[in-house]
C-alpha cells in the first residue's frame, strides 16, 4: 500500500516505523529537513520537504497514485486542507486527519464527503477520554486498546503472586480456560521483550499483553493476578474537555467528583452534570483533597492542560492514600520518567493517537 504521512513528529514517526515494517511504500512530508533526514537514516522510506497542504508538495510525495493520506501535523488547518486537496486533485481513496481543536470537532457535519472529505477523524481528546474509561472499566490493567469496534481488546497487565499462571508455563492458560479464546501477544520482563511460547514461564512483575474478547478480559486477568475490586469512587482533577466528558460518561455508574479551578466553569459544569459533585479549587490543594476523603478514593485522574499540575496533584493524591492515580501528560519526555514514580498510569495523548491509528 502506498501511504503518505504528513508530519514527522512523534505520531507521524511512530506510525511510519510500524507501517514500514509491514512492507508498505511510505513517504513522509514535513517542513523540518533535519527531522526528515534522521527519519530516512533509520527507516526504509521516502521523504519530501514542504508544506503538507500544498498541491505541488503532495504531487512530489506521490499523491497521484497514493492509497492513503495520513495528516498528523501539528496544525489542524493543515491536516484538514491536505485531505481536501488530496480528494479534489488526486482522488486519494482514504484520507485520515488528526484534528485537536474542539472548535472543529464539535461540528461533525464539517467532516463528510459533502464538506471536508475526511474518512477517519482522529480527535486526541476523545481518544484519551475513551482510553481512560477503558482503564476504569478494567481495574488492574495498565493499557487497554480496542480492536474490531471494541469486540476484541489488547490488554496489558502486570503479573503478581496470587495469579494461577505466575510461575507456570503459558500453555497452562489454555488448559485452565479451554472455552475462552485468548492469546498472549507479548511479554516484557525488566523492560526486555520476550517471545511468548507455550513453554514460556510467567514470572512476577512480567508485563503481559494479551488479546481476548471484551467479556473475557477479567477471566484472563485473574490468571495473572488477584482481581482488584471494581472502582466506585472517582475524582477527576480538571474540568476541561477531557474531565467533563469523563464525568458525564461515568456519573451514572460511579460516584464522581470533579475539581475545577475556574469558578465560572465549575458552576457551568455543575449545572450540566447533576450527578457529579463539582468542586471549585486547586487540584493540588492538600486540604481540599483531605476534605474530600482522598484516602477512600478508588481513582484520582489528573486531566488538566498543565503537565506539571497533573504530575504533582497525582503524586500528592497517591501519598494521601488514593488507591490508583493517573495523570495526563502531553510532554513525551515526562511520560517514562514519572511512570511508577508515584504515578500508577501516565497517559500520553500521542500514544493514544498512535494506538488508534495502528488498530
Amino acid at each position: 500500500m502506498k501511504i503518505i504521512i504528513l508530519g514527522a513528529g512523534q505520531v507521524g514517526t511512530s506510525v511510519a516505523n510500524n507501517l514500514v515494517s509491514e512492507a508498505n511504500d511510505i513517504t513522509v512530508v514535513d517542513q523540518d529537513q533535519e527531522l526528515l533526514r534522521e527519519l530516512q537514516d533509520r527507516l526504509d522510506l521516502s521523504t519530501v520537504q514542504g508544506h503538507g497542504a500544498q498541491p505541488d508538495v503532495l504531487r512530489r510525495a506521490g499523491a497521484e497514485d497514493a492509497d492513503m493520506i495520513l495528516a498528523v501535523t501539528n496544525s489542524d488547518e493543515t491536516n484538514m486542507v491536505a485531505c481536501q486537496v488530496a480528494y479534489t486533485l488526486f482522488h486519494t481513496p482514504t484520507k485520515i486527519a488528526r484534528v485537536r481543536s474542539v472548535g472543529y470537532t464539535n461540528y461533525p457535519e464539517l467532516f463528510s464527503q459533502n464538506a471536508l472529505p475526511i474518512d477517519l477523524l482522529i480527535s486526541p481528546e476523545q481518544l484519551v477520554t475513551d482510553y481512560i474509561m477503558r482503564l476504569i472499566e478494567n481495574p488492574g490493567a495498565l493499557q487497554v486498546l480496542d480492536f474490531a469496534g471494541g469486540l476484541v481488546r489488547l490488554v496489558a497487565v502486570k503479573a503478581y503472586y496470587g495469579g494461577p499462571l505466575v510461575g507456570n508455563e503459558l500453555k497452562r492458560l489454555y488448559e485452565h480456560m479451554p472455552h475462552i479464546e485468548a492469546r498472549v501477544a507479548a511479554v516484557y520482563r525488566q523492560g526486555r521483550a520476550i517471545q511468548p511460547e507455550g513453554n514460556s514461564t510467567i514470572e512476577v512483575d512480567d508485563e503481559v499483553f494479551f488479546v481476548a474478547a471484551k467479556e473475557n478480559i477479567r477471566a484472563v486477568m485473574s490468571e495473572l493476578r488477584r482481581l482488584e475490586r471494581p472502582f466506585k469512587r472517582l475524582i477527576f482533577a480538571g474540568g476541561g474537555n477531557v474531565g467533563k466528558r469523563l464525568a458525564g460518561a461515568l456519573e451514572r455508574n460511579y460516584q464522581v467528583k470533579l475539581i475545577e479551578c475556574d469558578k465560572a466553569r465549575a458552576a457551568k459544569i455543575a449545572e450540566e452534570l447533576p450527578r457529579t459533585i463539582v468542586l471549585h479549587g486547586d487540584v493540588a490543594d492538600e486540604n481540599l483533597l483531605l476534605e474530600e476523603n482522598i484516602e477512600n478514593t478508588d481513582v484520582f485522574c489528573a486531566v488538566t492542560n498543565d503537565d506539571e499540575a497533573n504530575i504533582l496533584s497525582a503524586m500528592l493524591a497517591k501519598r494521601l492514600g488514593a488507591r490508583k492515580v493517573m495523570a495526563l501528560i502531553n510532554r513525551a519526555s515526562y511520560v517514562d520518567m514519572v511512570q511508577n514514580q508515584g504515578i500508577d498510569i501516565a497517559i500520553s495523548p500521542q500514544q493514544a493517537t498512535i494506538g488508534s491509528l495502528l488498530t
